[in-house]
């Protein structure tokens, strides 16, 4: 078997790939297969390009170099020497997958020495993308029904309750499947008061609280939707108190930017909320999503590592979205994926009545409830 060339890709190229992402049409799969990438550079090309957008508006101009100090130079060379050891051995601590995110394809050293600096193998980083197969798709499908069924279920029951319906796949595929899903089995797991060093973790708020009217509360989370080919995610806000859905959106990938717009569109919208509460994921502990909580003037809560119970009503909506909309349909694309979800959202909104407020759909309750400043406004 003849091996892959390496490819470096031009910038033209990148930001072709790169805006036909943001346009959300497609899933990161489908541009990936098109243009011959790995869905990991669609990825990052996308987040590039959002990061640096700004600057084609104005920036200051370079400075010109200043002379060459010879004995400067060679200092600073026997400086990196050091340095370039140090990192070295600092890079060998992270895992394959965070190496292989460092990996340069325009830099001038060849991938080759990239890959034995961050000892990892050369093969990695020339892997070809494979599209998703029918048969994926249809047990990723199977495994977000039964996850729904029992949330408890981890790798090694869901691979159990598989086979028990003829379907022979392993644990380790189940748990792969699951990773890429972003779901895992909710049950209180030990140690859950460590915090990651890294992001911040707010205190659960909710506790013992008594939420009697709108907007005192709102929940965010995000799901898995499958789709006929490849598959989507969405964030909902809900209200706690009347469970309607306050905005919504649909992405092509995980990063915290689509729960931040969700989150502003909701307070534009509805006005601020007293509590936002989610899980612990790194979206909600992302600095942009921090920011924007203080910055519509709520107090962040979330909940506790594996408490599902803690978010119970949001679990209960994607529960009655899947049920109703997702599985029905088999959305054949990113666009009628998002115009399905929000025909829904009106509907379960304003004329689905909710067993929970007898039989009064959420738009009653919440309307109802609002503050009488607010419900005059």
């Amino acid at each position: 078997m003849s091996r892959r060339p390496r490819r470096n890709h031009s910038a033209a190229f990148k930001a072709k790939v790169a805006i036909e992402a943001l346009a959300d049409g497609k899933t990161i799969a489908e541009i990936a297969q098109k243009h011959d990438v790995h869905p990991n550079q669609v990825t990052e090309w996308r987040r590039q390009l959002m990061e640096r957008a700004a600057g084609v508006f104005g920036g200051a101009v370079a400075p010109e170099a200043p002379p060459v100090d010879l004995k400067a130079l060679h200092a600073k060379i026997g400086q990196l020497t050091l340095e370039n050891g140090f990192f070295r051995r600092r890079a060998h601590q992270g895992g394959i997958a965070e190496r292989k995110a460092m990996i340069d394809r325009q830099a001038e050293l060849p991938i080759k020495r990239q890959a034995e600096v961050l000892g990892i193998s050369r093969g990695t980083a020339y892997y070809h993308p494979q599209p998703v197969s029918e048969a994926e798709l249809a047990l990723m499908r199977r495994i977000d029904e039964l996850h729904l069924e029992h949330p408890f279920a981890g790798s090694r029951m869901l691979r159990d309750l598989l086979r028990l319906q003829g379907i022979e796949v392993g644990r380790r595929h189940v748990g792969t499947l699951m990773r890429r899903m972003g779901i895992q089995a909710l049950y209180r797991k030990p140690n859950t008061s460590k915090k990651h060093p890294a992001h911040p973790v707010f205190p659960y708020a909710l506790r013992g609280l008594a939420i009697e009217r709108a907007n005192q509360v709102w929940a965010l989370d995000i799901t898995y939707i499958p789709m006929a080919r490849g598959w989507v995610y969405l964030v909902a806000v809900l209200d706690w108190a009347s469970r309607r859905v306050l905005a919504h959106r649909v992405s092509i990938t995980m990063e915290a930017d689509f729960c931040v717009e969700a989150l502003r569109e909701a307070a534009a919208r509805w006005g601020a909320p007293q509590i936002v509460n989610t899980d612990q994921g790194s979206q909600f502990s992302s600095a942009d999503f921090v920011a924007e909580v203080k910055n519509i003037g709520a107090r962040q809560s979330m909940d506790g590592r594996g408490c599902w119970r803690d978010n119970v009503f949001v679990e209960r909506l994607w529960r009655s979205v899947k049920y109703e909309d997702v599985y029905l349909k088999a959305y054949d694309g990113v666009s009628a994926a998002r115009h399905s979800l929000a025909a829904y959202f009106d509907f379960y909104n304003a004329r689905r009545p909710h067993q929970s407020h007898d039989g009064r759909t959420p738009d009653m309750v919440y309307f109802d409830s609002l503050p009488p400043m607010k419900a005059a406004a």
